[in-house]
């Protein structure tokens, strides 16, 4: 089955409900009536060069507005219009003020470069064990050496201290549910990734129940607060996402309970393709929240045409050479690329100093977002 994704962009508006007056999950008119009113979503994945994770990103002594502004200007120069980024529950509940306050400062800065962002609320990969105040240096040589899970294992593996994360879920998005400026809410990255190539050692025991449990409650906290922007979980596993069938459980629940579908791949064209025409069974917009390993064959050359060819909103990983070093591969954990550069950066688009790291790239994000540009 193909949708012809083009036609529900471009059609007139359907007579439903307003989205935000529904505390449950979006009908499929509902999704297309949103998903028309934008243009084509391209952004990446944003942690600013200063931070190491998602709390040097937002913590009061180390949020920097400025170096926030001057890469987000670069973003809109290429022709980027959103950003998936990550908080953490540990902002909210050493200072759920301070980090409205600097999210909003953030948006402020993303509204003067027309860039939506979707915020992500918890995230199971990498460290398990986050602290709030000054973050570790990076691990030389290594990808993402810092990068801290929401919630951390301490929390996700004991049910009375989760269940107190009801507050920064319906908090956050809350204080955020009717602002304009939000484009949608991701509530978990990969739920159940069990970070085998790198804190496997360190992981809760049976991570993937544990979330399957939990997953639709935080979804039932996050409709509580009434978001006029829609929910998602992205799918990230498994070979077939053709059918039910051949999903897992908690896949099977993200599909059924997300507004809009949002997946990841980093694999070549032919698969992303392949996974877009499976997740078309849906019959809601997709979003292509990950994307974009060159070493791993997923490119801006082959990747991006096709997401437009089928109207998908993409978002690479990365966005300026900075303290994740995620310009290092993933086998980084293993082989550590120490006085030494790969001899392809895996994710990023530019150099410290604000050069692209490849001309041709961003001046194919910049000609396909000029082209696809509906209004």
């Amino acid at each position: 089955m193909h949708i012809d994704r083009r036609s529900f962009l471009l059609a007139p508006l359907a007579a439903s409900l307003p989205a935000q007056v529904s505390a449950a999950r979006w009908t499929e008119t509902q999704a297309w009536d949103w998903y028309r009113k934008q243009p084509w979503l391209v952004g990446c994945n944003y942690s600013p060069a200063y931070a190491i994770n998602q709390l040097e990103m937002w913590q009061a002594e180390t949020f920097n507005p400025k170096a926030i502004d001057s890469e987000l200007k670069l973003a809109a120069g290429i022709g980027l219009n959103t950003a998936r980024v990550f908080l953490h529950d540990l902002l909210w509940s050493t200072n759920s003020a301070g980090l409205v306050k600097r999210i909003n400062t953030f948006l402020k800065i993303c509204q003067k470069y027309k860039i939506r962002p979707m915020f992500v609320l918890f995230d199971s990969v990498w460290d398990p064990n986050p602290k709030v105040g000054l973050q570790r240096a990076p691990k030389p040589g290594v990808h993402n050496s810092g990068w801290v899970q929401s919630p951390g294992a301490e929390i996700l593996g004991d049910p009375a201290k989760f269940a107190k994360l009801e507050a920064y879920v319906t908090g956050v998005i809350a204080a955020f549910a009717k602002d304009d400026r939000v484009l949608a809410w991701d509530l978990w990255n990969e739920p159940d990734n069990g970070n085998g190539n790198s804190y496997k050692a360190n992981e809760v025991a049976n991570k993937a129940q544990i979330v399957e449990k939990w997953m639709p409650k935080v979804f039932a906290w996050a409709r509580a607060a009434r978001p006029a922007q829609p929910l998602t979980v992205g799918v990230w596993q498994g070979k077939d996402w053709s059918k039910n069938e051949s999903m897992s459980v908690l896949d099977r629940m993200l599909l059924e309970m997300s507004d809009v579908i949002s997946f990841h791949n980093y694999n070549p064209a032919s698969e992303f393709e392949k996974r877009v025409n499976a997740l078309e069974r849906t019959k809601r917009p997709l979003l292509c929240t990950e994307y974009m390993a060159r070493g791993a064959g997923s490119t801006f050359e082959t990747i991006l045409p096709v997401a437009a060819k089928y109207g998908v909103a993409a978002y690479n990983w990365g966005f300026v050479q900075g303290k994740t070093q995620t310009d290092l591969p993933w086998d980084s954990w293993q082989k550590p690329y120490v006085d030494r550069e790969p001899s392809v950066w895996f994710h990023e688009i530019f150099r410290k100093d604000g050069r692209p790291y490849k001309q041709d790239e961003v001046d194919l994000i910049r000609k396909l977002t000029a082209e696809n540009r509906r209004r």
